[in-house]
């Protein structure tokens, strides 16, 4: 088992965060006069594991009326953003923290849970996901842990909170978090449990809004095992239902490779992109199934666009054809096009040649055409249809010259275009 870094005998060891700071100013608002309030969920993980956070929840004894008023009194703005479920945001000093009153589920769907409050933290703590997030830090640094996550967190295992089946009943989308927290915080296999339940309980992922699914795959797609999760997710059937299409978690592999080999952050959106998209059209799909944003959409696009002009090829193009893809298809379609193309050329994640490629359409300036509507106008060319076919021709000759600058060049390109006979 390994050893939690910042535990010792049940406690914190570095107790600054509680002593001053915004989190500490919320819990001495929040906390004592008869109600508790404690740091829950996932900064007490992160803190166990010597982990930076910045991202705070808190649990509280005292219902959300009572949160409210002590929270203004301390000169904190509030936002009532769940109190039906007994959560308000207190702000403080521009950071929000959630507060939520201490919960217990009356009724679940898979979806949607009515709950009562409560004032007890260990039941509190048996109604979450996963041992390693049922966690909770008191002010005087105690670290409560109810559920055996002390013990999971040290053995990088992640593992439902009693029976595993009732659990993902309660909300179908732990299905997909069971595999995201694996795939971030667990070593090993994953818990054979939580496993057998996830593909038992698969069909109730369609229950799921399209956004909580592109939300929780997103995240998977970034975490530190994701290659290895993703391909145990698709062999199981979960991931091909939710994305509407093939997924490939091979090629997933390969492009995390590659970011390895360039150092480059964990990119979700390509990640997606290499799972489950090969042309234009799985772009719309991707995006009507997960509920894509615009400019995911735009960029996934670009990656097919560029990509279909790079299909089939063991070796990356030419720098005549790489700056005719700058041109076309702009640096982020390049860029992705290219490591896609890299991915499905079988060449190894460190290729010389597709790294020099590579470099090349991230640091060369983007070609622009050095002529203009109006610069064939002067030459006498009617305004209309005829400049837009002769700006077309003179483009097409530009880009086979190689992208020349030279005005001597440039005129003699601009002469044969004039020259060419045009339709009407």
């Amino acid at each position: 088992m390994s050893a939690l870094p910042a535990i010792a005998d049940g406690r914190l060891k570095d107790r600054h965060i509680l002593g001053e700071g915004k989190l500490a100013r919320a819990l001495e608002a929040l906390d004592g006069d008869g109600e508790e309030t404690r740091l829950v969920g996932g900064a007490v993980r992160d803190l166990a594991l010597g982990q930076p956070t910045g991202d705070f929840d808190l649990a509280t004894t005292a219902r959300p009326e009572v949160t409210i008023k002590r929270a203004r009194a301390a000169g904190f703005a509030v936002a009532p953003t769940g109190i039906k479920h007994g959560t308000v945001t207190i702000v403080v000093d521009g950071l929000p923290i959630e507060t939520t009153t201490l919960r217990e589920d009356v009724e679940t769907d898979g979806r949607h849970a009515k709950v009562r409050f409560g004032r007890d933290f260990a039941e509190d703590a048996r109604r979450r996901d996963f041992t390693i997030n049922a966690l909770s830090l008191s002010r005087d640094g105690i670290v409560h842990d109810y559920t055996g996550g002390l013990a999971d967190l040290a053995a990088r295992r992640v593992r439902f909170i009693g029976d595993a089946r009732t659990r993902i009943r309660e909300d179908f989308l732990r299905i997909l978090r069971f595999f995201r927290f694996s795939a971030g915080y667990g070593e090993g296999p994953l818990d054979a449990e939580g496993f057998a339940a996830a593909v038992q309980e698969r069909d109730g992922l369609a229950q799921l809004s399209r956004e909580r699914v592109r939300a929780e795959l997103m995240k998977l797609l970034k975490a530190k095992r994701a290659g290895e999760i993703v391909a145990q997710c698709c062999e199981a059937g979960l991931i091909g239902p939710l994305i509407a299409g093939a997924a490939d978690p091979l090629r997933l592999q390969r492009l995390i490779a590659v970011e390895s080999v360039r150092a480059a952050p964990p990119d979700s959106l390509l990640r997606l992109a290499a799972l489950g998209l090969i042309i234009a059209e799985d772009g719309g799909r991707l995006r009507d199934r997960l509920r894509l944003s615009n400019a995911e959409y735009d960029r996934l696009a670009g990656a097919a666009s560029a990509l279909e002009t790079l299909h089939g090829l063991g070796a990356p193009p030419s720098l005549g054809a790489l700056r005719a893809l700058l041109f076309e298809r702009k640096r982020a379609a390049a860029r992705d096009g290219l490591t896609l193309a890299h991915v499905d050329s079988g060449a190894a994640p460190d290729d010389p040649a597709f790294a020099s490629a590579f470099r090349f359409v991230s640091d060369t300036p983007e070609p622009t055409l050095p002529f203009t509507g109006a610069d064939l106008i002067a030459r006498g060319i009617a305004q209309g249809q005829g400049v837009g076919a002769t700006l077309k021709s003179l483009q097409a000759l530009w880009i086979r010259a190689g992208f020349p600058k030279e005005p001597e060049l440039l005129a003699r390109l601009l002469d044969e275009a004039l020259a060419t006979p045009r339709r009407h």
